[in-house]
């Protein structure tokens, strides 16, 4: 009779499969998964609620209603997601702690012929694994850190330094989030604090340790979400690079960044509302009038003086131990060109 098996996590474990099969519910994957996990959930959210409530009732028939919900619920994957995957698929499955809704799965998977694994433990093995990876990781790279007032072109610059194969942790990509204030993305939302963890990781892992890596300067937080204690600390110790851009330019990349605002002042009011305990009512009230005037470059270089340089002075001299010895790195046009430029000068450091 054909039958599966249970195997261990290890840091390469699903590069082995054609799929990696996350058989939990809607939330839960959408919370966390592993790595190119796709989502067929044998309970979905509603299901696991009913067969939750009712096992407190009676154990046995909340575990008959909840194996008539799983058998349909294969029934459909095997019919739809699965029904074109050949004899030689291989797959590995995972639920919670590997119990019921991934061996359910996976004795009907094995039944049809197919190679199947399950992960022992389930995700939340996988989750203690990365966590502990992410303990000791970042103190085994050479971090550059880029550190430099909002809008001088710190991202723009990673993504630049990306493109020519340099190794580069985006943290802000990662995140979902400019780090800022201001920095909600139009249209997304950020991922939760565990699917971050799990993606810096994975780009964590992805790289070579011989290799330099470089990453934007944060503070603790990124929007809502906490930056890896240690790799925030590894952040602190490592060699800076200091991006130097005259304010105009600055005032330009920062108006095309953020855009979203200049068509809804709005949105920008009820975010500069949040600095009325640092400014005060009045100013806060003058940067609206600018806003709703269209004076977006007055703006911006009010923001810039009145709000953020003073802040990225105090927190980065603080934060980062060795930005007083950092390497300088002019700037003098922030457009791809200038860009680009700077990213050369960077990979030649």
């Amino acid at each position: 009779m054909a039958t599966f098996k249970y195997i261990l996590i290890t840091p390469a474990l699903e590069g082995t499969f054609d799929d990696v099969l996350d058989v939990r519910s809607p939330s839960e994957f959408a919370a966390d998964h592993l790595p190119r996990a796709i989502n067929l959930p044998v309970l979905n959210d509603e299901e696991r609620v009913r067969v939750g409530t009712l096992y407190l009732q009676s154990p046995f028939e909340a575990q008959r209603l909840g194996a008539a919900m799983i058998s349909r619920n294969i029934a459909r994957h095997l019919e739809t997601v699965l029904q074109h995957k050949p004899k030689s698929w291989q797959a590995l499955i995972y639920c919670w702690r590997g119990g019921m809704r991934s061996g359910a799965m996976a004795h009907v998977l094995a039944q049809v012929g197919w190679r199947i694994s399950c992960l022992q433990g389930g995700y939340k093995t996988y989750r203690r694994h990365v966590l502990d990876a992410l303990d000791v990781l970042p103190a085994q790279f050479d971090l550059r850190v880029v550190c430099g007032p909002t809008g001088s072109g710190k991202s723009r610059l990673l993504q630049s330094l990306a493109a020519m194969e340099a190794q580069v942790l985006d943290l802000e990509q990662l995140s979902q989030h400019r780090g800022s204030l201001l920095g909600n993305l139009p249209g997304q939302a950020q991922p939760a604090q565990k699917m971050f963890e799990s993606r810096v990781w994975e780009a964590l892992r992805g790289f070579d340790l011989r290799r330099p890596v470089f990453v934007e300067a944060e503070s603790r937080m990124i929007g809502v979400l906490r930056v890896p204690e240690a790799l925030l600390g590894r952040m602190r110790t490592a060699p800076c690079i200091a991006i130097e851009a005259a304010l105009q330019a600055r005032i330009e990349l920062l108006l095309e960044d953020y855009a979203h605002f200049l068509s809804d002042p709005d949105l920008l009011g009820q975010r500069l509302a949040l600095l009325t305990e640092l400014h005060g009512h009045k100013i806060i009230a003058h940067w609206n009038v600018l806003a709703g005037a269209g004076l977006w470059s007055e703006l911006v270089q009010e923001l810039l003086e009145r709000h953020y340089d003073p802040a990225y002075r105090r927190s980065s001299e603080i934060s980062f131990e060795q930005l007083k010895r950092a390497t300088l790195l002019s700037i003098d046009r922030l457009d791809p060109a200038g860009i680009d430029a700077a990213a050369r000068r960077c990979l030649e450091m």
